[in-house]
Protein backbone atom coordinates (compact mmCIF):
# COMPACT_ATOMS: atom_id res chain seq x y z
CA UNK A 1 0.00 0.00 0.00
CA UNK A 2 1.38 3.60 -1.00
CA UNK A 3 1.74 6.06 1.42
CA UNK A 4 -1.10 8.06 -0.17
CA UNK A 5 -3.33 5.17 0.35
CA UNK A 6 -2.68 4.80 3.62
CA UNK A 7 -3.62 8.43 4.50
CA UNK A 8 -6.72 8.23 2.55
CA UNK A 9 -7.67 5.11 4.16
CA UNK A 10 -6.49 6.98 7.78
CA UNK A 11 -8.73 10.01 6.98
CA UNK A 12 -11.56 7.53 6.13
CA UNK A 13 -10.79 6.08 9.50
CA UNK A 14 -10.69 9.42 11.47
CA UNK A 15 -13.69 10.25 9.72
CA UNK A 16 -15.51 7.21 10.28
CA UNK A 17 -14.77 7.61 14.57
CA UNK A 18 -15.68 11.36 14.38
CA UNK A 19 -19.53 10.29 13.22
CA UNK A 20 -19.37 7.79 16.04
CA UNK A 21 -18.75 10.38 18.02
CA UNK A 22 -21.41 12.97 17.29
CA UNK A 23 -23.56 10.08 17.45
CA UNK A 24 -22.16 9.99 21.26
CA UNK A 25 -22.94 13.60 21.79
CA UNK A 26 -19.72 14.74 20.75
CA UNK A 27 -18.73 18.24 19.11
CA UNK A 28 -15.99 17.83 16.90
CA UNK A 29 -13.48 20.90 17.79
CA UNK A 30 -10.30 19.90 15.56
CA UNK A 31 -9.01 17.00 13.00
CA UNK A 32 -5.47 16.18 11.75
CA UNK A 33 -4.36 19.67 14.09
CA UNK A 34 -0.81 19.52 13.19
CA UNK A 35 2.16 20.82 15.57
CA UNK A 36 5.46 20.50 15.69
CA UNK A 37 5.06 17.31 18.09
CA UNK A 38 2.97 15.62 15.72
CA UNK A 39 -0.28 15.22 14.91
CA UNK A 40 -3.91 15.20 17.21
CA UNK A 41 -6.06 12.68 14.66
CA UNK A 42 -9.49 14.00 16.60
CA UNK A 43 -10.13 16.68 19.64
CA UNK A 44 -13.88 16.11 20.81
CA UNK A 45 -15.58 17.64 23.41
CA UNK A 46 -18.69 16.59 25.40
CA UNK A 47 -19.41 19.30 27.43
CA UNK A 48 -17.64 17.43 30.43
CA UNK A 49 -14.01 15.90 29.02
CA UNK A 50 -11.87 17.29 25.83
CA UNK A 51 -10.90 14.13 24.41
CA UNK A 52 -7.79 14.09 22.57
CA UNK A 53 -8.82 10.82 20.17
CA UNK A 54 -5.96 8.73 18.57
CA UNK A 55 -7.00 6.76 15.93
CA UNK A 56 -5.75 3.28 14.86
CA UNK A 57 -7.00 1.36 12.01
CA UNK A 58 -6.12 -2.66 10.88
CA UNK A 59 -7.72 -4.85 8.64
CA UNK A 60 -8.19 -7.23 11.43
CA UNK A 61 -6.73 -7.93 14.95
CA UNK A 62 -4.87 -11.31 14.29
CA UNK A 63 -1.36 -9.77 14.71
CA UNK A 64 -2.08 -7.35 17.40
CA UNK A 65 -4.89 -5.27 18.86
CA UNK A 66 -4.58 -1.61 17.34
CA UNK A 67 -4.31 0.06 20.45
CA UNK A 68 -1.78 -1.73 21.50
CA UNK A 69 0.31 0.35 18.70
CA UNK A 70 -0.41 3.62 21.19
CA UNK A 71 3.00 2.97 23.07
CA UNK A 72 5.01 5.52 25.52
CA UNK A 73 6.56 7.12 23.05
CA UNK A 74 3.27 7.59 21.18
CA UNK A 75 1.52 8.75 24.40
CA UNK A 76 4.56 11.53 25.11
CA UNK A 77 4.02 12.81 21.91
CA UNK A 78 0.43 13.43 22.09
CA UNK A 79 0.86 14.84 25.57
CA UNK A 80 3.58 17.66 24.22
CA UNK A 81 0.92 17.66 21.28
CA UNK A 82 -2.46 17.92 23.67
CA UNK A 83 -0.52 20.60 25.42
CA UNK A 84 0.01 22.96 22.67
CA UNK A 85 -2.81 22.78 21.52
CA UNK A 86 -4.67 23.41 24.96
CA UNK A 87 -2.36 26.73 25.75
CA UNK A 88 -3.44 27.71 22.23
CA UNK A 89 -7.42 26.56 22.79
CA UNK A 90 -7.87 26.88 26.69
CA UNK A 91 -10.87 25.34 28.24
CA UNK A 92 -13.06 24.87 30.89
CA UNK A 93 -13.52 20.99 29.71
CA UNK A 94 -11.43 18.45 31.60
CA UNK A 95 -8.86 16.63 28.81
CA UNK A 96 -8.59 13.14 28.78
CA UNK A 97 -6.65 10.66 26.08
CA UNK A 98 -8.68 8.29 23.93
CA UNK A 99 -7.93 5.73 21.46
CA UNK A 100 -10.26 4.59 19.18
CA UNK A 101 -9.28 1.04 17.31
CA UNK A 102 -11.40 1.04 13.63
CA UNK A 103 -11.30 -2.97 11.94
CA UNK A 104 -11.97 -2.89 8.32
CA UNK A 105 -11.36 -5.78 6.65
CA UNK A 106 -11.90 -4.54 3.02
CA UNK A 107 -10.55 -1.13 3.79
CA UNK A 108 -12.58 1.88 2.58
CA UNK A 109 -15.10 -0.27 0.92
CA UNK A 110 -15.93 -1.83 4.19
CA UNK A 111 -19.73 -1.12 5.01
CA UNK A 112 -19.86 -1.49 8.95
CA UNK A 113 -16.41 -1.14 10.44
CA UNK A 114 -15.74 -2.23 13.64
CA UNK A 115 -15.14 0.72 16.38
CA UNK A 116 -13.94 -0.24 19.37
CA UNK A 117 -13.53 3.05 21.72
CA UNK A 118 -11.19 3.35 24.81
CA UNK A 119 -11.89 6.36 27.19
CA UNK A 120 -8.95 7.56 29.65
CA UNK A 121 -6.53 5.12 27.19
CA UNK A 122 -3.74 6.81 29.10
CA UNK A 123 -2.58 9.51 31.52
Amino acid sequence: MSGGDRQLLGRWGEAAVAEFLRGRGFVLEAAGWRCRFGELDLVAGDGRFLAFVEVKLRRDSRFAQAREFVDGRKQHRLRLAAQLYLAQHPTALQPRFDVAEVYAPQGTATKNPEIRYWENAFW
